[in-house]
């Protein structure tokens, strides 16, 4: 075969020239740029050979040679494939006009398209094969402004498929075009809540202080898989009524709603008068502490079991305000998740 052309190698090396003199804040989101880049002209490239698949891997194989010459590490064959699947993928993708729009300023490529995360996190998300799904953590990891690590824990618990479950139709399109939208207390709740990170399985037996004390001590993640616009208020936060003392379990405010969020924290099945307790502490704290502009608070028991008939019959049918979600110590299967959605 013929040696490549000096003309295509020197665009590629100018290309990543480029990159490399942009500031260092900007280095990760130049380099997807470039990656995709030196994904067309690979694809571009391969497409002169009459034999493309051979010709492909000598492109492949003499352009890493030559970039690893001039530039080091980070250009093997692998890497260089990986370039060239992000283009191909993503030359035929578009992302939510709303994310779009509010970053104007973030350039786009040929087709349009805008990138707003990291290298590291488009691998991650290459991987995801629906595209709505995919859509959904791109969208979430940049409003959320999740690091890698927080994006894997996402796609891990099944993020995506736990709210497809608890959403009608057109919700759920929502999801792959603006990602999770709060607008009402059903928009926070998740059923079931994911929280493997607490440890608590190699445990034989644990007690409701023990896994109020594990959320405590692993905060950050919690308030991750509660979602967005929490900020934490307090622990076993206590009120007097009636010369009676209550401790609500965890106490939390939600910006986007504008109201406080109870928890209550159950290791075993949820009864009727879990549910009355709750009803008793949002009552309190929509008429003694809540302020005139906010919302109606919101109440959340956190249970290891419960039967949806008795939540149903305990609570009034125009309910908005009581929830009770199960939650979970080990992630869950993503296949079993998306066996369900099939079903549906």
């Amino acid at each position: 075969m013929e040696n490549l052309s000096t003309n295509f190698l020197q665009q590629v090396c100018n290309l990543l020239d480029d990159a490399r003199k942009n500031v260092k804040t900007a280095v990760n989101l130049s380099m997807v740029y470039t990656y995709y880049n030196i994904g067309r002209m690979i694809t571009e490239e391969e497409q002169k050979g009459n034999d493309r698949a051979e010709y492909g891997k000598y492109v492949l194989k003499e352009l890493s040679l030559h970039l690893v010459e001039k530039f080091g590490k980070g250009f093997s064959v692998t890497n260089l494939k990986q370039m060239r699947q992000f283009y191909m993928i993503y030359s035929k993708d578009q992302i939510g006009q709303t994310l779009s729009d509010q970053f104007e300023n973030i350039p786009t490529v040929d087709t349009g398209r805008k990138f707003f995360l990291s290298w590291s996190h488009y691998l991650q998300l290459m991987r995801i094969t629906n595209i709505d799904e995919r859509h959904f953590y791109e969208i979430e990891a940049v409003k959320n402004d999740w690091s890698l690590s927080e994006l894997k824990r996402q796609f891990n618990s099944s993020l995506y498929e736990r709210l497809v479950l608890s959403k009608d139709k057109r919700a759920v399109a929502r999801l792959a075009s603006e990602g999770q939208v709060v607008e009402s207390p059903q928009d926070l709740i998740k059923d079931p809540y994911v929280l493997e990170f607490l440890g608590l399985p190699e445990m034989p037996a644990y007690s409701e202080t023990e896994l109020e004390s594990r959320i405590i001590s692993n905060l950050q993640k919690f308030l991750l898989e509660l979602g967005t616009g929490f900020t934490f208020v307090g622990r076993q936060v206590r009120f007097t009524f009636e010369e009676e003392h209550f401790r609500v379990d965890l106490v939390f405010f939600n910006r986007l709603l504008r109201c406080f969020v109870l928890f209550d924290l159950k290791i075993g099945e949820l009864k009727h008068q879990d549910i009355g307790q709750m009803q008793m502490y949002v009552n309190y704290y929509d008429r003694k502490v809540k302020m005139p502009e906010e919302n109606p608070t919101i109440g959340i028991i956190l249970c290891k079991d419960k039967k949806q008939s008795i939540v149903e019959m305990t609570l009034p049918m125009n309910n908005n305000q009581i929830f009770a979600s199960k939650y979970e110590t080990i992630l869950p299967s993503k296949t079993d998740l998306q066996r369900l959605l099939e079903q549906g």
